[in-house]
């Protein structure tokens, strides 16, 4: 961005609305160069007219399709391969939506899949989502450096030793994908002793900055092992499982989400089991995931509490307009229950949304029998927004709750 222009900008739309210049403050925070002209139309409607125009770089391949994909079905609810530009120069690309009015807009531009996504940053590493909250017919203009497939790599920040096992399969699902396996420091050095599991989904976020899908990782590494050299939790070997294109529908209660589950009940904790020393009851065995990654973490552990205790649910979607876990659970009757569940979310817009689901959930789990503060806890962070650089600051909260050692933990 050029920040005298958009100082310009800034008290051109000051001058205009202060609606306006809101929309102009919140993308001036953003790491994108992102130009947005406003025009504002009179009246109130109930849509406006959103123009997505792309500047192509000069690496762009000549006839190589321009997509985005966002959070909305007209964005191709994050499917990076339906929503096409137009070219309407040879190096620009542009479309115009028709999005309700309120609707927080976030998408990305790619050539029609995510290892071709655009990058704004010349160290190559993918953004934040560009945001949008649409009050008006706008247009944003993205001037992208380049492309993922393109770019420099990034250097890998995954910490200690680690195992990738690559492409596996499992029964009803689409796609292949990487399993990484990271060993405690411990590990190599004591040959007799054997460790709690934490499984992972949206594996690529989870220890490497260069696979982090948005360019931001987890450092779940780093954190277990701060967390275990001060005593304050065990040491565990992390298994981070990568998503796939079908994550949204893998990572809920659908038949891909049931096979997702199976494929890990059925290959990957058997091999994790056979290969590494491992404590393979449920009450060593837990499972952690944000945002969708958090509602299948939890119906992991309603599905299959045989094999999976513990479960950290991080911005979870618990809402009953998208999901029916909140009746599944209202449905169990009380009983006691051999479970340890951790939620928590945040309060900056596009989370906050989030809140009430939790809110639900924590009185659904309480009429069930489950002891907050023993068998379940929460947490809720007002300033907290919906990325990897927060889960990252919180991860120890989950953690300590999940592993802490046998002689500090309040649980019986």
């Amino acid at each position: 961005m050029n920040p005298a222009h958009d100082m310009a900008l800034m008290t051109e739309y000051n001058a205009a609305s202060r609606k306006d210049a809101d929309v102009m403050r919140f993308c001036r925070r953003s790491l994108l160069p992102v130009t947005i002209s406003l025009l504002m139309l009179a009246g109130c409607r109930e849509s406006s007219d959103v123009t997505i125009r792309i500047q192509l770089p000069p690496s762009t391949p000549i006839g190589d399709t321009i997509t985005v994909a966002g959070n909305h079905e007209d964005l191709g609810t994050w499917d990076p391969s339906i929503i096409r530009l137009t070219r309407t120069q040879a190096m620009t690309a542009e479309r115009s939506f028709r999005m309700p009015k309120g609707l927080r807009m976030e998408f990305k531009a790619t050539r029609g899949s995510w290892e071709t996504e655009a990058i704004f940053e010349r160290d190559g590493h993918p953004p934040q989502n560009t945001t949008l909250m649409v009050e008006g017919d706008t247009t944003i203009t993205l001037a992208p450096v380049g492309w993922k497939d393109s770019m420099p790599k990034p250097s890998s920040t995954l910490t200690g030793s680690a195992d990738i096992h690559p492409d596996l399969a499992g029964k009803g699902l689409r796609y292949r994908r990487n399993v990484i396996v990271r060993l405690p420091p411990s590990y190599r050095s004591h040959p007799d002793r054997r460790y709690p599991v934490l499984y992972l989904h949206d594996g690529q976020n989870c220890f490497d900055r260069s696979t982090a899908s948005f360019g931001a990782e987890w450092t779940v590494d780093e954190t277990m092992d701060s967390l275990a050299s001060i005593g304050v939790i065990e040491e565990m070997i992390l298994v981070a499982m990568n998503n796939t294109s079908d994550r949204i529908d893998e990572y809920s209660d659908t038949p891909l989400g049931r096979s997702y589950a199976s494929f890990v009940v059925v290959t990957v904790k058997p091999m994790v089991d056979s290969l590494y020393r491992t404590k393979p009851q449920p009450e060593h065995t837990a499972v952690m995931g944000s945002s969708m990654g958090g509602l299948i973490s939890f119906l992991f552990t309603w599905w299959h509490p045989e094999v999976f205790g513990k479960a950290a649910c991080l911005s979870s979607v618990f809402d009953r307009r998208r999901t029916d876990v909140l009746p599944l659970v209202e449905r169990t009757p009380a009983q006691p229950f051999q479970r340890k569940i951790y939620m928590d979310c945040g309060g900056a817009p596009g989370e906050i949304s989030l809140k009430p689901g939790m809110d639900e959930m924590v009185e659904a789990l309480g009429k069930r029998g489950m002891r907050e503060g023993q068998d379940f806890a929460w947490f809720f962070d007002p300033a907290a927004e919906h990325n990897e650089r927060a889960w990252a600051q919180r991860l120890w909260r989950p953690m300590t709750f999940l592993f802490a050692r046998p002689e500090l933990s309040t649980t019986k």
